[in-house]
């Protein structure tokens, strides 16, 4: 077999679960563990910059996490989700690194305007880079990407066309984004949610922590990608 030590994926997909219970485990407020988890997704996004991973998804929040969560959690996560992108965009790694920031989902209908327009900077500064991709799943499920890509491929061919893999892909929120090699779960719940990014994690790699996610710190996340680079990739042969 071949030496996989010094293997690594080329695209990285994390559900940073477990920021609630964090937070509740340590009697804080909700959104404190939202802060925390944060605090933390950067560190991360360091990281993995510095391992040159081509791309990195990170779930930020379904359309049920912004429908259902008590109204005065939302706005603490949408003032969190204010700050960071801030830091990222008057940051340097994302420069540096040429890193292309994409936000996939429905965050448009969901955040208000000073958000958006800060989101909208950031997509605006680094869409000429290729080096990198890193990429925010906002107001996002994968169920939901699917169903939207099923509409508009039938709203555009004629009766009886069949749906190839290749029309599927290019129709979904992730088009552009390249097959998950590796999917990191966190807060210890061995599952995955919404279907996310089912169709790019079809031949994903999973791993799931028991840590919830601000304690997925870069220690963790070291030992993932080492436990990624010991496996053997067979893709059913």
């Amino acid at each position: 077999m071949e030496n996989n030590s010094k293997l690594i994926p080329r695209h990285i997909a994390i559900i940073p679960d477990g920021n609630r219970r964090w937070a509740k485990a340590k009697g804080l407020e909700p959104w404190e563990g939202h802060e925390a988890g944060a605090i933390n997704l950067e560190k991360l996004t360091q990281l993995v910059l510095k391992k040159e991973v081509g791309c990195l998804s990170l779930w930020g929040s379904s359309m049920d996490n912004l429908l259902k969560r008590p109204i005065a959690e939302k706005k603490a996560l949408l003032d969190i989700y204010k700050r960071y992108f801030k830091r990222l965009l008057e940051g340097k790694e994302i420069y540096e690194n040429e890193a292309r920031v994409n936000f996939i989902g429905r965050w448009e209908e969901q955040f208000p305007e000073s958000l958006k327009s800060i989101i909208k900077e950031v997509i605006e500064k680094t869409k000429h880079y290729k080096k990198r991709m890193l990429n925010f799943m906002l107001a996002y499920s994968g169920t939901d990407d699917m169903l939207c890509a099923i509409d508009k491929i039938i709203d555009k061919s004629e009766k009886g066309t069949k749906i190839a893999p290749e029309i599927l892909k290019a129709n979904l929120m992730t088009a552009e984004l390249p097959p998950v090699d590796f999917m990191i779960r966190t807060g210890g719940e061995p599952h995955n949610s919404n279907g996310f990014l089912m169709w790019d994690s079809a031949d994903a790699q999973l791993y799931f922590s028991k840590e919830n996610f601000p304690d997925f710190n870069e220690e963790k996340l070291e030992e993932a990608l080492e436990e990624y680079a010991r496996r053997g990739r067979r893709f059913g042969e």
